[in-house]
């Protein structure tokens, strides 16, 4: 009994140790874990291109590919919510005279700090959560050019790497191999369906929005699509913005309770109901564990970490099932019922 507490304390003691070193080093170790994820995606491109022609300009391709869908998706995001910034700044008016609106309500109800906040406000600090975004957007590009510089020499590695773990390094290596095989098609996969149904949802934003006759309809369905790739937080933005932008707009609150109802009507349909039966088994998870995930690495990382949280979930588990030791951990997280012998 006391090897086994032993055993459990060192655990958690390494465990502890090993966040806080990611924690310390998320400007080297994130760009990292970001890379490899890459890699795991475009890698069939590479290999392709590399049976047709020499490695580096194979390379030049895909990293050229790399560049521009990411470009494309960040181009998306700036653009939503500069067109919600822009909107917020002409109409501000707007947004205060709800305020002092709200707040009169309240200090009729008894709430009497209400009148002191309704002459305080300044509808700026809306304008400043904006500004901090698109900065913390901006910080973003930094982490972009790490992070493809390593994507860049681990294309150049990735099979030499291959090699040498199948050659030198025996069964461990050749397990390390099927666990990262594994990994990087349930990577894709995962990806494919985030796509898609980030489409899906996009589509069904812009649809509802403009059918209600919301001025952002559009860029509603920018957002949407664009922060679908972030499980919980992305559709919760998405869902709220709307709806705040509604308020404003329409000056009743019946029709933001319609918006915030209809949208997560929404994001549960296309992520509770289509998702899972689109991903099928491979990438079955407990919905606690993708929760706690995105939050966790959001923590760790900001904004690349709620990005690629349920994805090293995935490789975690993935690597877990192909030792029989762990593979209990496997099965204990991956949210699927199974068959009692």
């Amino acid at each position: 009994m006391g090897e086994r507490t032993s055993r459990i304390l060192l655990g958690i003691s390494t465990t502890i140790l090993v966040a806080g070193a990611l924690f310390l080093a998320r400007s080297v170790v994130a760009p990292v874990a970001f890379a490899l994820f890459v890699i795991a995606l475009v890698w069939p491109l590479q290999s392709r291109l590399q049976a047709r022609m020499a490695k580096l300009p194979a390379m030049a391709i895909t990293l050229v590919v790399t560049v521009l869908v990411i470009m494309a998706l960040g181009y998306m995001i700036v653009w939503g919510f500069s067109q919600a910034g822009h909107w917020l700044i002409v109409n501000a008016g707007r947004f205060q005279a709800l305020y002092i609106e709200a707040a009169a309500w309240l200090e009729e109800h008894g709430l009497y700090s209400a009148g002191t906040l309704a002459e305080t406000f300044n509808v700026s600090w809306l304008i400043r959560v904006f500004q901090g975004l698109a900065a913390r957007l901006n910080g973003m590009v930094g982490f972009a050019v790490v992070t493809l510089i390593f994507v860049m020499l681990g294309l150049l590695e990735a099979g030499i790497m291959q090699a040498k773990l199948a050659s030198e390094a025996g069964e461990t290596g050749r397990q390390l191999l099927r666990a990262s095989a594994a990994t990087a098609v349930k990577f894709r996969k995962y990806m494919v369906v985030r796509t898609i149904m980030s489409v899906l949802t996009g589509l069904a934003i812009w649809a509802f929005s403009a059918a209600l006759g919301l001025e952002l309809a559009l860029a509603f369905g920018v957002i949407a699509f664009a922060l679908n790739y972030i499980p919980f937080i992305g559709p919760l933005v998405s869902t709220l913005l709307p709806t705040f932008f509604a308020l404003a707009q329409f000056g009743s609150w019946q029709m933001a309770v319609v918006v915030f109802l209809a949208m997560n009507v929404i994001q549960f349909f296309s992520g509770s109901y289509i998702e899972p039966r689109v991903a099928g088994k491979a990438l079955a998870m407990s919905p606690f564990l993708v929760l706690l995930s995105v939050f966790f690495w959001a923590f760790m990382w900001g904004i690349a970490g709620a990005f690629i949280g349920v994805p090293l979930v995935i490789a975690a588990l993935t690597f877990c099932a192909e030792n029989e030791n762990t593979r209990w951990i496997a099965r204990l997280l991956s949210g699927r019922e199974e068959a009692v012998a």
